[in-house]
């Protein structure tokens, strides 16, 4: 099971939110340097998610991005304010192991299955919600009655074999995760990867126990940047 350390960008930051509210802490004012000092303490992976673009609807902050991708051996799935089909491509491009999308593939399912037809499995979808309840656009808006699980059997039906999952409550707030949201997702026959609320290896461990289901990683910002546990403990509890 992956281990995925996020970084968040905002005005070429790395900060962290909570809940998806634009209140934030800043943890670097070097993405690139942020990337390097996980990448030395074990990742495979990186989340990397352009917040001012999540919320403007185009990526703000893609040299920091482009940087990172250039660095050995670690793959990178990018999102925020991914909306146009030349934006995939440029991002493919330029290094992205993987494309997240999440409002416009929401939104628009033509465009969603124009991507999924052209990309594959080089783009995946962010589904981030609050008690099932889809919300898009850097988490400010909630999207009409559409539900998570709803929207993950869409996804499933049109040929995907994974999704992000984010519960937008858990997010940041370091109270550990949405085991409820997770299991209900997994009844769909997608592969999660989970994100929100992450703050122990207990935490870790209850989440691994889902492993066999389906879950395939988990994605960790708050919990490393506040010193909780190192990135090394959580590989090394993910793979036990």
């Amino acid at each position: 099971m992956l281990i995925i350390p996020a970084i968040d960008i905002q005005n070429g930051c790395v900060v962290r939110l909570v809940q998806g509210k634009l209140d934030r802490r800043q943890y670097s004012n070097d993405p690139v340097r942020t990337a390097r000092h996980w990448v030395r303490q074990g990742a495979k992976f990186l989340h990397i998610v352009d917040l001012d673009g999540a919320i403007t609807g185009a990526p703000k902050n893609l040299d920091f991005v482009k940087e990172i991708a250039r660095i050995q051996g670690i793959k990178i799935q990018f999102g925020g304010g991914v909306r146009k089909m030349e934006t995939i491509k440029m991002l493919l491009d330029c290094g992205i192991s993987r494309v997240i999308l999440s409002t416009k593939a929401i939104e628009d399912r033509k465009f969603l299955e124009e991507a999924f037809k052209k990309f594959k499995d080089k783009v995946i979808v962010s589904v981030d919600a609050i008690a099932n309840q889809v919300f898009t656009s850097g988490w400010q808006d909630k999207s009409s009655s559409l539900q998570a699980y709803g929207f993950a059997k869409v996804l499933k039906d049109m040929g995907f074999a994974q999704m992000i999952y984010t519960d937008i409550s858990k997010d940041g707030t370091l109270k550990g995760p949405d085991i409820k949201g997770i299991n209900l997702l997994l009844k769909t026959g997608l592969q999660i990867i989970y994100s929100g609320g992450i703050s122990s290896l207990d935490d870790i461990i209850r989440i691994k126990v889902l492993e066999k289901q389906g879950v395939a990683g988990i994605i960790i910002g708050k919990a490393l940047y506040e010193g909780k546990f190192s990135l090394s403990a959580a590989i090394k509890t993910a793979n036990q």
